[in-house]
């Protein structure tokens, strides 16, 4: 199985050939998202993250972003996004977005497409500052999605099918992560059991990397799943295993519970409180290293500026929920 990734970053400026200018810019590293989240579970399937608009049928708030342009001038205007309902040959389209420049409406964008792909906005938008105000304005509340916007002075300028190379040239990304570690224990996923090797391990005297892909812990017991932890522990032939989880775990009344029940600030002070762990939200593992048929190394990439890390250690435990790490390293 090839994975292929694409890596985000904050914006790019790139001069092209032919005097003509642009400027590349990523969703997810608008500065502020508003009410649009930061989907990071299809990168796998899509390579990269982007920014969602999920509102249950009322548009979420605005995501803003300031951008530095190369120059004044008429640009051809480019996003990556897709209509998520055409697949099933549905009509209406309600993935719909605007994207405003200066408070301008550069185009409708999310009404196009089976798959995701660059749609080109109908006409050209006036850029008369090069210090401009970018903004997401989501239209219906059903799961817009923008990955990445284009700016070119050129019309024949559009960006390729084929991304990885090209954006990764557009960021400005070198060739090798920066090294980490090594670690006497690196976990890779951020939810209860994650959580509950690292601080066991932490408090057994191991250096410890936690890598997470969101911007919380707790994973499914985090504010953004809300799924109850219920306290079923102290059963069984070893009635103390799982103590560490109390934690940490919610008291929440029900699932899937409020908010303000499932402590996602208290999850981080725990794990920030413990001397042996380096936390590292936001950063998504995608590659293992192996040597004598083990792992000693994994990448990982913020997902919101693309900066990797490579995370070398001594053993690795994968609490990914989905076994990713063991996948990539051909684990039994």
């Amino acid at each position: 199985m090839k994975i292929r990734y694409f890596f985000p970053l904050t914006f790019f400026l790139a001069a092209l050939s032919c005097g003509a200018q642009s400027l590349f810019v990523e969703a997810e590293a608008f500065s502020e998202h508003g009410g649009w989240k930061l989907d990071t579970q299809f990168i796998d399937e899509m390579g990269s993250p982007y920014l969602l608009a999920h509102g249950l049928g009322t548009p979420v708030k605005d995501a803003v972003t300031a951008v530095a342009f190369p120059q004044p001038g008429k640009y051809h205007v480019f996003v990556r996004t897709k209509d998520w309902v055409a697949r099933w040959d549905a009509k209406g389209a309600p993935g719909k977005f605007e994207l405003h420049v200066d408070g301008a409406k550069a185009g409708v964008f999310g009404d196009e497409g089976k798959v995701w792909g660059w749609q080109k906005a109908d006409a050209t938008v006036e850029v008369k500052n090069v210090a401009a105000e970018l903004t997401l304005r989501d239209l219906t509340g059903f799961n817009g999605r923008c990955d990445a916007i284009y700016f070119t002075t050129d019309p024949s300028d559009a960006p390729p099918a084929e991304m990885e190379a090209w954006r990764r040239k557009q960021l400005g990304l070198g060739d090798k992560p920066v090294e980490e570690g090594p670690y006497d224990l690196v976990v890779i996923g951020g939810g209860y059991s994650g959580m509950g090797a690292a601080l066991s391990a932490a408090r057994a005297g191991c250096k410890v990397a936690l890598v997470q892909n969101r911007g919380v812990l707790g994973g499914n017991g985090s504010s953004e799943v809300r799924v109850w932890a219920m306290g079923n522990i102290r059963r069984g032939k070893y009635p103390r295993v799982g103590e560490i989880v109390e934690e940490f775990a919610d008291r929440a009344k029900k699932s899937p519970g409020t908010y303000e029940e499932f402590g996602d600030a208290h999850k981080e002070t725990l794990v920030r409180a413990e001397p042996n762990i380096v936390l590292f939200l936001h950063h998504h593992a995608h590659k293992v290293e192996m040597a004598e048929g083990r792992i000693v190394a994994v990448d990982a990439f913020d997902t919101r500026s693309g900066a990797e890390k490579r995370f070398t250690g001594k053993l690795f435990v994968d609490c990914t929920g989905h076994g990713t790490i063991g996948h990539l390293a051909e684990a039994d």
